[in-house]
Order: structure tokens, then sequence, then C-alpha cells
């Protein structure tokens, strides 16, 4: 497969759409990227040929787009056979190992031991026995917008590096944390975002060109351009505009949850935030805020053991799981 860029925005957007899960390379004629310039597309099998050959034209020529394939875990068993896995699996978590479960349960009071990791899939990939099972139609839809945000992550953050947009963040990684909760919960929910879910607005109905004209800041964009790149925003899907500062978003959601339960709704505030952000003081103001309002409000803490470049046990007094710590 070959694309040809002439427009930045409009190039993006289509490569996104047209080659989701393909290779789709672009060499130009120069050594810097121009979109004026004229350009020498590759298939499949003259690529292959050049790169074989010491002389290709794509030595020293620089690559618009990479996307980024990795393969699926290959289960021993067939499709569909649920596995007994027992829980005294463990899982080599930031600050020790904590067991697994497949039990969803909720915790009202600090357990003496350590919060177990909950799971629905084994290694191989395989239904853990007493799992939740969701339909295929869903489950379709859920790896469908993962490799989608993957994809447009990778294009995307090439654009950043190539000066064709000023600011770029990836959620590489942290795709099932994103479709996952947004899978759970309603349109009627309010999600109060860091700047590392646009997943949730994909699962919402965000389409790629809305992210596009975002990162671009064209008329097209529904903030006009005051927002920074990445930092999106949607009134009709309940999404409230992104805030760079870290933790700020934590009070936030909780106003939106105890409005909602002063006007009655049937419905929730969910925010996300990662383990950096739980040693600023917003985090602890949030906290207790929501229990003395008892509020309707969701945290989703990203703990992966390091905020930017400092480990969590630099950041917790505690040698138990950050989890733990997370409990109220």
């Amino acid at each position: 497969m070959a694309v040809c860029v002439r427009q930045s925005r409009n190039s993006i957007i289509n490569h996104v759409k047209a080659k989701m899960g393909l290779l789709g390379l672009t060499c130009l004629s120069s050594s810097m990227p121009s979109l004026n310039n004229d350009h020498r597309t590759l298939s499949a099998a003259s690529l292959a040929k050049d790169l074989r050959n010491q002389n290709s034209v794509l030595e020293n020529k620089p690559i618009l787009y990479r996307t980024r394939r990795f393969d699926s875990t290959k289960p021993h068993q067939r499709s569909g056979v649920q596995s007994n896995v027992a829980n005294s699996q463990f899982l080599d978590f930031p600050g020790g190992k904590v067991a697994f479960t497949s039990e969803m349960r909720f915790i009202s009071e600090s357990p003496k031991e350590r919060i177990p990791c909950y799971r629905v899939l084994d290694d191989d990939g395989q239904l853990i026995e007493g799992g939740i099972n969701v339909g295929k139609e869903i489950a379709v839809k859920m790896y469908s917008d993962m490799a989608t945000l993957q994809t447009m992550d990778t294009i995307f953050y090439d654009a950043q590096r190539q000066g064709r947009i000023s600011f770029y963040l990836t959620t590489i990684g942290e795709e099932a944390i994103n479709i996952a909760s947004a899978a759970a919960l309603t349109i009627d929910d309010f999600v109060v975002p860091q700047y590392r879910e646009p997943g949730v607005l994909l699962w919402r109905g965000f389409t790629l060109e809305q992210f596009a004209n975002q990162c671009f800041s064209n008329r097209g964009d529904d903030c006009r351009g005051r927002q920074m790149p990445i930092h999106y925003g949607s009134k009709k899907l309940n999404y409230l505009t992104v805030a760079s500062t870290i933790a700020s978003q934590l009070p936030h959601a909780v106003g939106v949850a105890y409005s909602l339960k002063m006007d009655g709704k049937d419905a929730c505030a969910v925010t996300y935030f990662g383990d950096g952000g739980s040693s600023e003081g917003d985090f602890h103001a949030a906290l207790n805020f929501a229990a003395v309002t008892e509020a309707p409000v969701l945290f989703i803490c990203r703990n992966n053991g390091w905020a930017i470049s400092t480990p969590t046990s630099d950041q917790f007094r505690s040698t138990l799981s950050f989890c733990q710590n997370m409990t109220i």
C-alpha cells in the first residue's frame, strides 16, 4: 500500500480512515518533508525490492507515517473455551506482587490484606470462569476502537514530530483503560478527563475528522482553535474540556457529580488521573469532598509506577500496593 500526502489535515484523516491496520509508507524525493515537493509512492513489492538494495531510494529519506502493529496473544485452547485459573497467581505490580481475582466486589474500608487485581482473561486470552461475558458486537467494537486509537496516536504523534501540529500526547499502552471504562458508562454519565482519554470520546462517537480539526486548531474545531492540541471537549457527548494542570480535574468531577445528585439524575461523573496526580493537593481535597457529599463520582487511577520520571516509591511512604492507598 502507498499513501501520497498532499495536505496535512486531509491526508492524515484519510490515512487513518482508509489504512487502518495496513502498512502505509510515504517517501519524499527530498531530504526534508514539504507538502509542495514532488512525492514518490512505493508499492509493497517495490518497497521490498528497494529494501534489499543498498542503494535504495529510501536511504536517508524520511518516512512520514509508520504504523505499529502488535501480534495478538495466541491462546493454546480454542476460542470460547473458559479457563479455570487459580486466584493464587500473582501480578508483579508497582509496589509489590498482588493476587488475581475474577470476583468483582466493592470494598467499603481498607482491608488488612492486599487488594487483588481484577481480571476476566487469563494469560492466554481465555475467559476466566465466573468472569463477565461481553457480547460479540460490543467485543468487536471495543477491539476496533482500541486499534483505531493506537493507529490515530501513531499518525498524530509522527505529525507532531514533523512540526505539522504543535503538541501531542499518546495513550499507547492505555487503550484498554480508555475503551473498557467508556463501554461501562452511559452517555448520560459525565467524563472529566486528564489528557490521555481520547478513547472515551472515540467510543462515544467523536469522529477522526473532529480529532484532526482540534489538533490542527482550524475553523472546524468546536473550540475554534482556542485550546492546545489534544485538549478535546464535547458538550454533546458530556465530555468536559481537558485541562493541562495536573489533578485540577478531580475537584471539578466531584462538583459535577454533586450537581447530578442534587438534580436527582440517574448518572455519575468519572474522572481519570495518573499516580503522579495523587501527590497533588487537589487529589486529597477531591476525595474528601466526594466522601462528605456522598457524590456519585468514580476515580480511575492509571498507575504505571511512574509519574513521568518519579517512581511511586519516591511518592508514597507505604510499601503496599498503591491501589490499597486509593481505597476509600
